[in-house]
């Protein structure tokens, strides 16, 4: 059902606000992200330090690229280990997703690493005796690496409903792509001087300044 309001005589939809509300923790890991981004195309894997987002390090993970449109999971906060019901750390993140999903994921996650770009995707559960129908969001942001490739990701991903019997995979809703722009932040180069006409020499004064002797640096009787 779609929610709608009127604003100056144009229908807007409130949908984002709501998912919002719904899925904060995706929120708070894109919040944390832009804060380190500053004004960057993208941050380093090295800056992420997770009592920045201590609050939803349950849903929160990291990925690592291991071939074009492939990655495995690196780290994971327990939501995700909850919804496979077994440890995820070391999977290919395309486990949590329905085999008829996976290329679609691909897809995104080569945007992400490749283009680069973020992209947020709203996921519903597959679902049966035992398993009821859960409604998710993630989120992907990728990160540098030691040597300023692409090939991590910061993601979040937050699922409401009763887990039941896991695992638990996920197919894709909707999606929304951004693609991120050059690095905004200007680059300090330090002025090279190729010779004196460039940098003339101030000549040393000799002697200390009366004014900048220390304590024992004491006028003799002779002056």
């Amino acid at each position: 059902m779609k929610i709608e309001y009127m604003k100056d005589s144009k229908i807007i939809s409130i949908a984002p606000i709501r998912a919002q509300m719904r899925f904060p923790a995706l929120q708070q890991v894109e919040g944390y992200w832009e804060g380190l981004r500053d004004g960057r195309q993208m941050p380093t894997r090295g800056e992420v330090d997770p009592r920045g987002i201590s609050e939803v390090l349950e849903y929160a993970f990291i990925l690592e690229k291991i071939a074009p449109r492939m990655a495995r999971i690196r780290l994971a906060g327990m939501h995700l280990n909850d919804l496979m019901g077994m440890e995820v750390r070391g999977m290919p993140i395309t486990a949590m997703f329905l085999p008829e999903a996976r290329r679609d994921f691909q897809t995104l996650l080569g945007q992400v690493l490749d283009t680069p770009a973020t992209v947020k995707a709203t996921l519903t559960s597959d679902h049966g005796f035992a398993r009821p129908k859960l409604e998710a969001q993630m989120i992907l942001l990728p990160l540098k690496d030691d040597q300023g490739r692409t090939t991590r990701v910061l993601g979040c991903l937050q699922a409401k409903g009763t887990i039941g019997r896991g695992p638990r995979r996920f197919k894709i809703q909707s999606q929304e792509v951004k693609t991120l722009p050059a690095d905004a932040r200007p680059v300090y180069t330090r002025p090279v001087y190729s010779g004196p006409s460039e940098a003339p020499a101030v000549p040393r004064p000799t002697g200390t300044p009366p004014h900048l002797r220390l304590v024992h640096d004491t006028p003799s009787a002779e002056e």
